[in-house]
């Protein structure tokens, strides 16, 4: 397949796809009739040559253009509010974000909130608040600059409490963005580190999809051929990086996205508190945790790792070889196996145990975990 080429996929999203598709959007914008978009993105983005060209661009084409970036690595309420407020003071009528995670999280919960304007978290899905978001929302339109998260297809923002830093999750359909531009040239510059933590969630939403609970064949399949591309492309992509395996992580973190509605599982539960209590990059965080993971899952669920391991082409198609596998790929990427390695200390560990079991992600694993499994896991991992 050429890389060079632009393609089309609808799931239900309109992703435009291919290297420099982010050429189209002033005259996306302007077909739609959208001439003062509010870009929302992070501090670190915003700072990018491709960021400010992009905004050249749009002011070239007589767009009016406001960035909004002055948010947190992992988001809070208030930088939710403060965007809201410069949409209100500028007189915006589209939402374009820009980035990872972040700046895609923030970008879609100041969507929710333009037209939702009680406390956000009443909108909050783990306590049904769904139900409330009954308004329409602007028009909205993502365009992802790594290969981790997946949120420029997903319809939840994840945003932490300022105080509490408990993190809630702000769900609806309506916040599918409307087109995604999903640009593999974006990503060509990212440094190692960052594409390894960013490939690794990505890698971990697939297989947690793939593991979770619910019946769901459309997204099982969806989640093993992103494995694929990311076995086949990640370690080149870190260490040396070619249109080819940005190409192939960008496609295999946009199928995570879509596969892990079905569900995740225990690593992100074991991530999460990381960076809510300890502030540490998400993808690193599910990067360090997911062989612990991965082991605690295999019993009873054979089968499911055959299939896995197979996938990714082991030699043997067992879950212990997965194990090794994602242990030895984390090496070949430069990331620690252990969680002292970045920053985490014996006295974090009764917390972190806390938090993992309060979380939300572990109700759709395959199996149970309790809070002494967390607890041990975090030991192990240590």
């Amino acid at each position: 397949m050429s890389f060079e080429k632009i393609h089309q996929f609808n799931f239900p999203t309109t992703i435009r796809f291919g290297a420099n598709v982010v050429k189209e959007l002033p005259a996306y914008l302007k077909a739609n009739n959208l001439k003062a978009p509010l870009i929302v993105t992070d501090p670190n983005v915003a700072q990018l040559p491709f960021f400010k060209e992009i905004v050249a661009d749009l002011r070239k084409n007589n767009i009016s253009v406001e960035v909004f970036s002055d948010i947190h690595k992992n988001p809070v309420k208030s930088d939710v509010y403060k965007g809201v407020d410069l949409w209100d003071a500028t007189n915006r009528d589209s939402v374009v974000g820009i980035g990872g995670g972040a700046g895609l999280d923030v970008a879609r919960a100041i969507l929710l909130r333009i037209n939702h304007r009680e406390d956000l978290f009443k909108y909050d899905d783990l306590i049904g608040g769904d139900i409330y978001v009954t308004n329409d929302v602007p028009h909205f339109i993502t365009i992802p600059t790594t290969s981790g998260t997946g949120s420029e297809v997903g319809r939840s923002a994840i945003i932490a409490d300022d105080e509490t830093h408990q993190k809630k999750i702000l769900f609806s359909p309506k916040l599918l963005a409307q087109t995604v531009f999903a640009d593999p040239v974006l990503t060509m510059n990212i440094p190692a580190p960052i594409t390894a933590a960013t490939g690794m969630d990505a890698l971990t939403h697939n297989m947690e999809a793939f593991l979770a609970k619910n019946y769901h064949p459309i997204c099982d399949g969806i989640a093993l051929q992103g494995m694929k591309l990311i076995h086949e492309s990640l370690e080149t992509a870190t260490n040396k990086p070619d249109l080819e395996s940005r190409s192939k992580m960008l496609l295999g973190s946009i199928m995570g996205a879509i596969a892990f509605q079905k569900g995740l599982g225990v690593v992100h539960s074991l991530a999460h508190p990381l960076s809510s209590l300890l502030d540490t990059h998400h993808g690193l965080a599910n990067a360090v945790n997911i062989p612990y993971g991965m082991e605690f899952n295999i019993a009873g669920f054979e089968d499911k790792f055959r299939t896995i391991a197979r996938t990714l082409e082991l030699e043997k198609d067992n879950g212990e070889a997965v194990v090794q596998y994602l242990f030895d790929l984390n090496s070949k990427i430069n990331i620690p196996h252990h969680l002292r390695d970045i920053g985490v200390k014996m006295e974090h560990v009764e917390t972190l145990a806390d938090l993992a079991f309060a979380d939300f992600a572990h109700p759709n694993n395959p199996k149970p975990v309790s809070r002494e499994d967390f607890k041990q896991l975090y030991l192990k991992a240590l």
